[in-house]
């Protein structure tokens, strides 16, 4: 099972000089893409419980879009195993003009990570349902 979603990044984003991003916000995708990956497997919104590896591999800047993709990789009594990369699609070009912006032919990661996520038994709605309610 899979997920993903594409914002842009906005100015409020930018924490560093030149409009560079904290490598948090990529975090904070990962977060929504794996709520959206438990509630579509479970019924449930669940909770990230802790990261493997996190590895931040190119800049972010405001005004770039970002594809976050999420997959599970392995599912255990309550644990949802998961695997994250963050793509940059489209890419702000200030050395140009404040507005310019160009779509990439070919996206760049710019972030990977795995982590474990839980649905605790009680809580997976979609299981209980299939098994009649149990």
């Amino acid at each position: 099972m899979k997920a993903l979603i594409r914002i842009r990044i906005s100015a409020h984003d930018s924490h560093y000089g030149g409009n560079l991003v904290d490598g948090a916000k990529m975090l904070q995708l990962f977060g929504d893409v794996a709520t959206e990956l438990l509630i579509r497997s479970d019924g449930d919104e669940g909770l990230f419980i802790a990261y493997d590896n996190v590895e931040f591999v190119g800049p972010v800047y405001a005004g770039d879009y970002i594809e976050a993709i999420g997959e599970i990789q392995k599912v255990g009594n309550t644990s949802r195993n998961m695997t994250f990369a963050a793509y940059k699609v489209i890419q702000a070009r200030p050395d140009l003009n404040d507005s310019a912006a160009e779509v990439l032919e070919v996206p760049q990661l710019v972030c990977k990570a795995s982590g474990t996520c839980v649905v605790p038994k009680g809580k997976q709605r979609l299981k209980q349902e299939a098994q009649g309610g149990q």
